[in-house]
């Protein structure tokens, strides 16, 4: 099976955050608006999520009007209508802030990007392949794991 592609409108950044934290790709550009906005969803074979009816006319059949407010609601929309779920192994592999992919990084080529007390103490680094950013396991790790679980009924 195809793994699910999302692109989230303008007024759908906190959604693609949350998809990315729970393993899909999901692409989120504030300045794409409209047609450009659709064209790339289509050209890039992805579901166009969005909260504008306008928009829907644009974007072809790959795309899902919601109506909640806020993520929860939003999630549960896609759960329903994609059959979308997240397995937990897929959790915390993308960045939740440019969508790239989290690759192992050793702890000397990231020291000087973290606070030091990190740098010296956390088990494993990632880093982004696309923006550089690097994480760890640290609590809001776990706390984050435990509201994707809520989220996606795992």
């Amino acid at each position: 099976m195809t793994e699910l592609r999302f692109a989230c409108d303008a007024m759908l950044g906190r959604l693609a955050g949350w998809l990315r934290l729970a393993g899909f790709d999901a692409s989120f550009d504030a300045s794409l608006a409209g047609p450009a906005l659709a064209g790339r969803a289509r050209e890039e074979g992805r579901w166009l999520l969005t909260c504008d009816r306008r928009l829907t006319a644009l974007a072809g059949p790959r795309v899902v009007l919601l109506h909640g407010a806020g993520v929860e609601a939003q999630i549960r929309e896609l759960r329903r209508r994609l059959s979308l779920t997240a397995a937990p192994e897929r959790f915390l592999v993308r960045c939740s802030v440019c969508n790239g992919d989290l690759a192992p990084a050793a702890r000397e080529a990231v020291a000087g990007l973290v606070p030091p007390y990190v740098a010296v103490h956390a088990a494993r680094f990632l880093r982004c392949a696309g923006c550089g950013r690097v994480y760890w396991p640290g609590s809001h790790a776990a706390a984050i794991t435990r509201r994707l679980q809520e989220l996606f009924g795992g």
